[in-house]
């Protein structure tokens, strides 16, 4: 389709035009391991379902065409994904990344590609204007988050994109998009290299599947990219694609409502004597709020405080909520909070990023937003 349409119809038909068979309105899940040939090696466009399938493609292009990209590809999770991306490197090359991102992005660079001659180096994610002046002959990777998980900190895309630009030997900038979207932000057209995406958050947006995503723009690193999709094998089901392509329909309007739920939490937050550290891209208290208003569309639905009463308290309010259900994960329509240092982070724990022990991290949901202020109101009280 053409990228002329707006988002919110290219969430609905990019990649997904009627079933050219029976003229199926919604995407056909191709629940097939393998296709007919008509003479050796001779098909129709599929050949086998871990090499590519229907229900996939249809995934990855609506994916590229919502990111503003030309190339999409799924995987079995975003972790998968993350895994693919860094089978880029080879022993001796530099990851430069933010020091405040996702517990299990810093596992699988310290403990899987470390060890085969990777090198991870972390930047002060409130300092990212200072990431060019960190850079080596070594560097082939520069790794950032934004909003970042679980702190909130924003990073200006635009402008690390256009300082790298001025570097002779450019390293490739991966930017995750989970927290945001591409509904709030597009990585790719402010000058990012590629793009990732934990499909499982807010994309699938129902708590129901696990998947990855990559988006990127160059025909070559596509090319590699596919080449390791399809020898790896770590590519979702055709169910799990289906699940994705229906969340997207609705991720416009979840994300704004996400936001709205969240905007008015932000200001129920900031009021209680509990709270201190709070995190909110969305709410002018948020120390980058004027690169928020400019940089992403809305706020999103992920927020961050630091209880003041300590690990104990915040971990007795954070066992106390009713409607917000204490879980990993993030992004699904039913709001979530965890203590990221003991949940989704733990492995960072006795590291230079180990994770305030008090810190709370919410995913707002699309419940009403009265019954979540209260859930939390009555947390407050009876922790």
């Amino acid at each position: 389709m053409s990228k002329e349409y707006a988002f919110e119809t290219l969430a609905i038909h990019a990649g997904q035009p009627p079933d050219p068979t029976t003229g199926a309105v919604m995407t056909p899940i191709y629940q097939t391991s393998t296709f007919k040939q008509d003479t050796v090696g001779s098909h129709r466009g599929y050949e086998y379902a871990r090499t590519g399938n229907p229900t996939r493609t249809a995934l990855e292009s609506c994916l590229a065409a919502l990111e503003g990209g030309s190339h999409g590809l799924a995987f079995a999770s975003g972790m998968a994904a993350t895994d693919a991306l860094f089978r880029l490197l080879k022993p001796g090359d530099e990851v430069l990344a933010v020091d405040d991102l996702y517990g299990g992005t810093h596992r699988i660079l310290k403990h899987i590609f470390e060890p085969l001659g990777v090198t991870l180096r972390l930047v002060d994610s409130q300092a990212t204007d200072l990431i060019v002046h960190e850079i080596s002959e070594t560097t082939r990777m520069i790794w950032v988050e934004s909003p970042t998980n679980p702190k909130l900190n924003l990073i200006d895309l635009s402008a690390l994109a256009e300082s790298l630009s001025t570097l002779s030997s450019r390293p490739m900038l991966c930017v995750d998009n989970t927290f945001a979207t591409p509904y709030l932000q597009q990585p790719l057209m402010l000058g990012a290299d590629v793009v990732l995406h934990s499909t499982t958050k807010y994309l699938g947006g129902h708590s129901d599947i696990i998947g990855g995503a990559i988006l990127c723009n160059d025909n070559a690193l596509y090319d590699r990219l596919a080449f390791i999709q399809n020898a790896v094998g770590a590519i979702p089901g055709p169910m799990d694609c289906f699940l994705v392509l229906r969340g997207l329909k609705t991720l416009p309007v979840r994300m704004d409502r996400h936001a709205s739920n969240s905007e008015e939490i932000a200001s129920f937050l900031l009021a209680r004597s509990e709270v201190t550290d709070f995190r909110y891209p969305g709410h002018a208290s948020h120390p980058q709020y004027e690169l928020a208003q400019r940089q992403m569309r809305n706020g999103g639905g992920m927020m961050s405080f630091i209880h003041k009463g300590g690990e104990a308290a915040a971990r007795s309010f954070v066992e106390s909520t009713q409607l917000f259900t204490l879980a990993e994960s993030l992004g699904g329509v039913e709001s979530l909070i965890e203590l990221p240092a003991m949940m989704t982070h733990a492995s960072t724990m006795d590291t230079p990023i180990a994770i305030e022990p008090a810190l709370i991290r919410l995913s707002v949901g699309i419940e009403a937003v009265e019954d979540l202020i209260e859930d939390l109101r009555l947390a407050f009280e009876n922790s």
